[in-house]
């Protein structure tokens, strides 16, 4: 399935890069740059958000910003024959978000010696072969996210984190930066503790539901959870929670913060079901991606990093304008 998979993704790229001579045109007959987009996958809210401002960017740039990647985020060979294919179609640049911080190392160095920037987004990249890192500062969200949690539980409580998946860079830093916070409240107030940090979602909203509830079925006793708080570091791991917490009728009766914004996500937080959200900005990081990709390929100077923004919502944010800045359909989603 992921060979089928991969021959049409390539197919689809041989069709927009066959022979560089041959790429549309922009004014005054110069050709028209392209700049391949590959994210980690295709499906998430986040992913849709990151291609509009990516695309948004080669419209006003006037360069072609092709968006192609793997259709789930645990699909690391697919998106290394990705990369590699734009390298072999000589795509002017590439902008990418990698699956896995130590196998998409080689893939992007072998860009770099063959000429092709690469600026990489949301996830950081072992081995800094890269032109730019255009991202959320991950591990201040976490730790944004451990705050509100300390908060939330007050003098006492056990608390839980369902991870997303190994070598994921971003969600890793957030993961790393809500230990931090939760671990150091711990040590005054010694009645506040982590029970379980170990187990993954996985790639999908399917597998981070499945693990949440084998993750509450671990605490619960007597139909009653024993748990004071949960965090969940992206968007298909906190959607997998929610729907468990609600399998169990467990959504709201346990103080819940969570990472990313989508319609099921916003709604919940309004119904009070999760008590807070960090909210990244995936347009503007597509949007950043695609812009200094082609100031690189112009001689232009670029930032090593790109900080992206992200900030912490409850339910009381949710009609105020900087919320409404980073989530444009907020009032449409909590009519």
């Amino acid at each position: 399935m992921r060979i089928a998979a991969v021959a049409g993704a390539c197919a689809a790229v041989a069709v927009c890069l066959a022979g560089c001579g041959q790429k549309q045109t922009g004014q005054g007959g110069a050709r028209r740059l392209t700049i391949a987009v590959i994210p980690k996958g295709t499906t998430h809210e986040f992913w849709k958000s990151v291609e509009a401002g990516a695309k948004r960017a080669g419209s006003e740039m006037g360069v072609e910003a092709l968006w192609i990647g793997p259709e789930k985020e645990d699909d690391r060979g697919q998106q290394i024959d990705l990369v590699n294919n734009m390298v072999l179609r000589r795509a002017d640049a590439i902008v990418l978000a990698p699956l896995d911080k130590h196998a998409l190392a080689a893939p992007v160095a072998r860009a770099k010696a063959a000429g092709i920037g690469v600026v990489i987004i949301d996830s950081d990249l072992e081995g800094g072969d890269y032109v730019c890192f255009a991202a959320t500062d991950n591990k201040e969200g976490g730790r944004k996210a451990g705050r509100l949690t300390c908060r939330l539980v007050g003098e006492r409580g056990d608390l839980v984190m369902l991870r997303y998946a190994e070598n994921h860079a971003s969600t890793e830093n957030r993961e790393a930066g809500w230990l931090e916070v939760v671990r150091e409240y711990g040590r005054t107030h010694p009645d506040v503790k982590v029970v379980s940090e170990e187990q993954r979602a996985g790639a999908t909203k399917e597998t981070a539901q499945s693990a949440a509830e084998n993750l509450l079925d671990r605490f619960t006793r007597d139909g009653k959870l024993t748990v004071a708080a949960i965090f969940t570091p992206n968007e298909s791991s906190t959607y997998g929670m929610l729907m468990a917490l609600r399998n169990r009728r467990f959504a709201g009766k346990v103080r819940f913060v969570g990472f990313d914004a989508s319609k099921p996500l916003i709604q919940a937080l309004a119904a009070g079901e999760i008590d807070g959200l960090v909210v990244q900005n995936p347009e503007k990081m597509g949007y950043e991606g695609v812009k200094a990709a082609v100031a690189h390929i112009r001689g232009q100077p670029v930032p090593r990093r790109i900080d992206t923004g992200a900030a912490l919502i409850t339910k009381d944010d949710l009609g105020k304008p900087a919320t409404k800045a980073l989530v444009p359909n907020v009032d449409e989603w909590v009519r």
